[in-house]
């Protein structure tokens, strides 16, 4: 039986994911980007920190999300069925008046992709390679969960289109924050070597063209 995130009703989730986008902070440098903040429900942020998942046990830490498919979570059919938080986010970013305005907000056509959500728990070592997204993604959204202030440095970095990627600056990792870009050929971003003082938990949010093959990680 799915488990309810205890006090929202499912249709709060758009409403609540709504007013983020209507405020969302547009930088336009080193790309455009959109900061965010209050981005679902404080409840339901908390049901997804407290889904019983492990972080992954002895993972690779090569600069490359892919090297652990094996033990990466998403929400998928079978996770929908299991929580009811994963259900009723899926369901608010499947609404079509979410998709039209992330579409307004951007200028990605999201309405063509299908929806994935990545459920991510990084340890100390986990590090990204700047790197761009590939080309099958439409859209890319991380929304950070933990609250812990000594993972205040563990933000999404953004780097310029300079062969050495330099650093420009980082998003704000704090509990219900996140980010919004656009893949591109200058959307520069990973996560620099540096303590992890903690469990960086996230999830990442895509729309992705129908050509994404991996169709068990999609909602």
């Amino acid at each position: 039986m799915a488990t309810e995130a205890q006090g929202v009703p499912a249709s709060a989730h758009a409403d609540h994911v709504m007013a983020c986008i209507g405020r969302a902070q547009h930088c336009d440098a080193p790309f455009d980007y959109w900061l965010l903040d209050d981005v679902l429900p404080m409840a339901s942020i908390d049901a997804i920190a407290d889904l019983p998942f492990a972080p992954p046990d002895a993972p690779l830490f090569d600069g490359r999300r892919e090297s652990n498919n094996s033990t990466r979570v998403y929400f998928n059919p079978e996770q929908q069925a299991r929580f009811a938080v994963c259900r009723d986010v899926v369901a608010a970013f499947r609404d079509p008046a979410i998709i039209a305005a992330l579409t307004r907000l951007t200028g990605s056509d999201v309405a063509k992709g299908h929806l994935r959500i990545e459920y991510c728990q990084d340890v100390d070592g986990f590090w990204l390679e700047p790197h761009l997204d590939i080309s099958v993604k439409l859209f890319t959204m991380l929304v950070y969960l933990s609250g812990d202030p000594a993972l205040r440095d563990a933000g999404t970095d953004i780097y310029d289109s300079t062969p050495e990627h330099r650093l420009v600056t980082s998003a704000p990792y704090e509990k219900n924050k996140g980010l919004i870009f656009i893949p591109g050929s200058n959307s520069w971003h990973g996560f620099s070597r540096r303590p992890i003082r903690g469990l960086r938990k996230s999830i990442i949010i895509n729309y992705v063209t129908p050509a994404w093959q991996s169709r068990y990680e999609l909602a």
